[in-house]
């Protein structure tokens, strides 16, 4: 099986079950950031990149099926660790451009209001200030460091 399969088996499988929001199956996030993203290494990275934290597959299953250390190291980075915050979380992210660029999709799916419920709460509201703030500063990073015209 081609390492883009094996991962949307994996995704599929790890979030089998899981909804966002509004109640639509969880695996419609990833899919949509896969499809947006470029290369096959960047729609397997964006297609697993929330497995490690809101599921139980880990790093480790994932290297054992093979997947190259650049996937491994970008998702590990792309995974939001309790001890840290948000900020520092996006500090990590921004170390790589390849997690700048799937963080990147995945704040703009995060951020369209079409997956919210239809009158926003204060901490809808919050949260989509604070990914903002943070899909402009990746935008002028990736945008600065050219990879992103």
């Amino acid at each position: 099986m081609a390492d883009l399969e094996r991962a949307l088996y994996l995704a599929v499988v790890a979030h089998q079950g899981q909804v966002d929001k509004v109640g639509v199956p969880y695996i419609l996030h990833p899919l949509r950031l896969m499809v947006r993203a470029g290369s096959d290494e960047a729609k397997i990275v964006a297609i697993l990149h929330d497995t490690i934290e809101d599921t139980a597959l880990t790093l480790a299953q994932l290297r054992d099926e093979g997947f190259s250390e650049t996937v491994l190291t970008v998702l590990d980075l792309l995974t939001h660790q309790p001890d840290h915050t948000y900020q520092e979380y996006m500090e990590r992210v921004m170390t790589h451009p390849l997690a700048m660029q799937i963080k990147l999709l995945d704040l703009e799916d995060n951020m369209d209001v079409r997956r919210l419920q239809p009158e926003l709460s204060e901490s809808d509201q919050q949260r989509l200030a604070k990914y903002a703030h943070y899909w402009k500063l990746l935008r002028a990073t990736l945008f600065l460091s050219g990879s992103m015209s």
